[in-house]
């Protein structure tokens, strides 16, 4: 590594990528509506241009993670804005809804490069004691991303045209390029080794994610007796057995096995499944809770729905920097509790319950994300080598994807299941007032469930364990 490499240049590229990648993610939510009216195209399809940008995503961290340890971060970082940039014009110019589908497929691609390196960049030029920080301002930079989205993308929508919210990447993006061209220069960010890439093992890595992925957002629709989910359930499996197998007989596999003797990276790895399993389940299940039965407006709804991402971008830097001091053993585990206490709380609330009530109780699930993101991922990216650490990045990334994902069809499934039983075998298509007795236990159980995972959460956080003095 170049000695005299600007760390903050450095720290600066990533804060682009990773504000690019939240920013983007919140806006193409919101818009969802304006692309089904516009397109013509129902839900069930429309859904879509999120759900295979998440596929990619997944499906592709851990190779992309593993090709920055080969080619180094320059390689794959730089790569990765023009694919982001290029399926962002793509999806600008979409007549229809497959050629959207395909681009945003294009755009999770670009997404997937510069997640996987995002974290490791910034191990790489920052000493151990200032990771946790440099993580916590990451963190900030998520919150800014995700709170400014439904704001910047509300306004492009209803000014000039939900095609906008993807043309705004494509400046950024070009200037983010040449800026990743210029810093990552040198002997800083390039080729990191000659070992061969394992093509194999990232092909079976894909195959498996997408299975399971697919499975579990489905599982709710198909059942559990149904061809789609034994068929998925069987390639999933399949996958994976393939691919142990197949990376026992590599020399150089697309993940290190060995990482996962690492106590202080795999306990991590497996905190942060459990903390977004939670996070995406209150997110999935609130709005719908803030608008049918307590009838707010989406704006106000919004409002509302600022307040955790509000207090993850106040108090991160601040996690980061204790992290920094007294590590991420307890900040983890109480930042678990908080979630776990935030859920719980929400699990009490009923159609009548007044705005300050609901806030507060989302209040303390920001502030316990805040604890738990910075602290965890500098923990987990500081346990392993610096020749791992583009896998371990992708690593990471992979498990915070699994957790959303698992976070949102759990919460549908718990759901549906209780809100079928309490109805007598009612669907909730359209909400009448009729129905808030069962929505309100519905929606009231699924928290539940989501607090009890929690807890689970806590004691996980807790077994890792001290971090090694350095």
């Amino acid at each position: 590594m170049e000695k005299n490499i600007d760390k903050r240049l450095v720290f600066g590229l990533v804060a682009i990528a990773v504000f690019m990648s939240t920013l983007d993610s919140s806006i193409v939510n919101l818009a969802l509506p304006a692309v089904m009216n516009d397109l013509a195209v129902p839900f069930t399809t429309v859904k879509w241009v999120v759900m295979i940008y998440l596929l990619t995503v997944s499906s592709l961290l851990l190779a992309f993670g593993r090709l920055s340890d080969i080619k180094g971060r320059r390689w794959v970082y730089c790569r990765g804005f023009l694919v982001f940039t290029a399926g962002s014009l793509l999806c600008g110019f979409s007549s229809g809804a497959v050629f959207l589908i395909i681009s945003r497929a294009i755009q999770g691609l670009g997404s997937a490069m510069l997640m996987a390196c995002s974290p490791a960049l910034i191990v790489d030029v920052f000493p151990p004691n200032e990771r946790g920080r440099a993580m916590g301002i990451v963190g900030t930079v998520v919150a800014t991303g995700l709170t400014a989205g439904p704001i910047l993308g509300g306004f492009l929508v209803e000014h000039f045209s939900w095609r906008a919210i993807f043309y705004i990447n494509i400046p950024i993006g070009i200037i983010a390029f040449l800026f990743a061209v210029r810093i990552l220069k040198n002997d800083f960010g390039h080729i990191a080794s000659d070992e061969p890439f394992d093509y194999t093992g990232a092909l079976l890595l894909a195959i498996c994610f997408t299975s399971f992925i697919l499975l579990v957002s489905r599982f709710d629709d198909w059942g559990i007796v149904s061809v789609q989910t034994t068929v998925l359930a069987l390639m999933a499996m399949a996958g994976a057995v393939m691919f142990v197998k197949v990376e026992k007989q590599k020399d150089f596999p697309v993940f290190d096995p060995d990482l996962l003797k690492i106590r202080m990276f795999i306990l991590p790895a497996i905190s942060a499944v459990i903390a977004f399993i939670g996070l995406f389940m209150v997110i999935f299940l609130m709005p719908f809770y803030l608008v049918n039965p307590v009838g707010y407006t989406m704006s106000k709804a919004g409002v509302v729905m600022v307040t955790p991402f509000a207090l993850l971008f106040l108090l991160s830097p601040i996690a980061g920097i204790l992290a920094d001091h007294i590590g991420s053993r307890i900040l983890c585990s109480v930042g678990m509790a908080l979630l776990a206490l935030s859920m719980y709380l929400g699990s009490l609330l009923g159609p009548d319950s007044e705005f300050i009530s609901i806030c507060w109780r989302l209040a303390i699930g920001g502030i316990g994300m805040a604890f738990f993101i910075p602290p965890n991922s500098a923990a987990a990216m500081s346990a392993v080598p610096s020749a791992r650490r583009g896998i371990a990045s992708g690593t990471i990334g992979t498990a915070r994807n699994m957790g959303m994902v698992i976070g949102v069809a759990l919460a549908g499934l718990v759901f549906n299941m209780v809100f079928f039983k309490l109805s007598n075998g009612q669907s909730l298509e359209v909400y009448t007032p009729e129905l808030e007795p069962f929505f309100m236990g519905a929606f009231n159980n699924a928290l539940k469930v989501g607090a009890f995972i929690m807890c689970i959460g806590v004691v996980v956080s807790y077994m890792r364990g001290p971090e090694k003095k350095v």
